[in-house]
């Protein structure tokens, strides 16, 4: 529990205290998408198939901690980052790099007892990152463009 409050106290700080190339509109909502998508793969993944878990199975109240205190901050330092500049070959790279993070810190929590495998095994994960990261990257461009087509539609 200790690594898990430290990585909270840590990632906020960073999120709160970083130069931001995201409104504050845009970070709500793909903070609020991001927490929609891991609840509902954790709702499956966890509580209904128990293929991993926070703590103990099923419902938690310490599971909050990793909804509330990691995923929004990681979110919003992931999209602050994200090269949309760039050539497509450094976006593939920036998202690769996320996964390994990832990767990094679930070991750390598995080590640490805040998060558990019963099925799911950390080859999975291997996939699953990027892929998140991708749908969360497309979500914010869909969020920016529709910010944008608001915007036209209001001066009209």
């Amino acid at each position: 529990m200790f690594f898990l409050i430290v990585m909270v106290i840590l990632f906020n700080t960073i999120a709160y205290f970083i130069p931001k190339r995201l409104t504050p509109i845009e970070i709500l909502t793909t903070t609020l998408f991001a927490t929609l998508l891991q609840l509902l793969t954790d709702t499956y993944l966890s509580l209904k198939y128990d293929y991993y878990g926070y703590f103990e199975k099923g419902p938690d109240w310490e599971t909050i901690i990793y909804i509330f205190g990691i995923y929004p901050a990681i979110n919003v330092i992931f999209l602050n980052f994200f090269p949309y500049k760039n050539s497509l070959m450094k976006k593939i790279v920036y998202i690769f790099i996320w996964g390994f993070i990832a990767m990094v810190y679930e070991t750390f929590f598995i080590w640490t007892g805040t998060f558990y495998l019963n099925g799911w095994k950390q080859a999975y994960s291997i996939f699953t990152y990027p892929v998140l990261y991708v749908i969360l990257m497309l979500f914010h461009k869909f969020m920016v463009e529709m910010l944008d087509k608001s915007k036209r539609i209001r001066k009209d």
